[in-house]
């Protein structure tokens, strides 16, 4: 257990997944989470299994992808919970298509979802962080920011961005007391973006998951709370002498 009593965490896209999860493990842990998420009902069902483990969640509906959004509800939730100690910038969405077929919508889409919002929801959380000297922030990347393959080139460029951005965010704050860290799922069952993949593949003839689990060296697909014990461990003490790791949980697809 990592011990994270007393400590007031924020959680984009908290509702479903990969997100859910998290939030889940760290009320496990001892914290208080706020949730900020498109997708209230999800949201809620989370903050309500958060409470009946004893820990205090607050919900903001809105879009990570709209400033306007993202400065009212980290506003709210700041005030809520009393303080920031950890940030996940865990929102996201997934586009399938080749450079060339891929619409104009979904690559800006891409970008504003999965990389404009880590600066907003960044920028408006950090200045807390900086004038106590502490936090943790955490950015979901993913293996596909890493390794670049067919058919992916919008997530892939987003996904890259992130491991990037979370390197140069943790070289800006290790004077301010502040990590950044990220982490780097590999192929995730049991979510909401799994489901929209599998589909997205069906339309456009690609391999389903059941196809691909023989290029996992483990021979088995993740679950949200396989990456869920990695984010527990990179925002607790346990690992503060880590900044500026993209950590992979892929089961040994990508191992760099």
């Amino acid at each position: 257990m990592y011990d994270l009593k007393g400590k007031a965490a924020i959680i984009t896209g908290g509702g479903n997944g990969i997100g859910r999860a998290i939030g889940l493990r760290l009320a496990d842990e001892g914290a208080d989470v706020g949730i900020f998420d498109i997708d209230d009902t999800a949201a809620e069902k989370t903050a309500a299994d958060i409470k009946s483990k004893g820990r205090s969640a607050h919900v903001v509906s809105g879009s990570v992808a709209k400033k306007s959004d993202v400065e009212r509800g980290m506003a709210t939730l700041i005030q809520r919970l009393g303080k920031i100690d950890i940030l996940i910038n865990n929102a996201g969405i997934l586009r399938v298509g080749t450079l060339l077929a891929m619409s104009e919508e979904d690559w800006i889409s891409s970008f504003q979802v999965n990389v404009d919002s880590v600066f907003l929801v960044s920028r408006a959380v950090i200045p807390h962080m900086v004038a106590r000297k502490s936090g943790c922030v955490l950015n979901l990347a993913s293996w596909l920011g890493k390794k670049g393959i067919a058919n992916y080139s919008a997530y892939c460029a987003t996904k890259f961005a992130i491991v990037g951005l979370t390197q140069a965010m943790a070289a800006e704050l290790a004077d301010q007391g502040i990590r950044v860290n990220a982490v780097a799922p590999g192929l995730i069952v049991d979510t909401k973006m799994r489901e929209q993949s599998e589909a997205l593949h069906r339309a456009h003839g690609l391999p389903l998951a059941a196809e691909r689990i023989n290029t996992i060296p483990l021979k088995r697909f993740g679950y949200p709370d396989d990456v869920a014990r990695v984010a527990a461990f990179l925002v607790s003490n346990e690992a503060s002498y880590m900044t500026g790791q993209a950590v992979n949980v892929g089961g040994g697809l990508w191992t760099n």
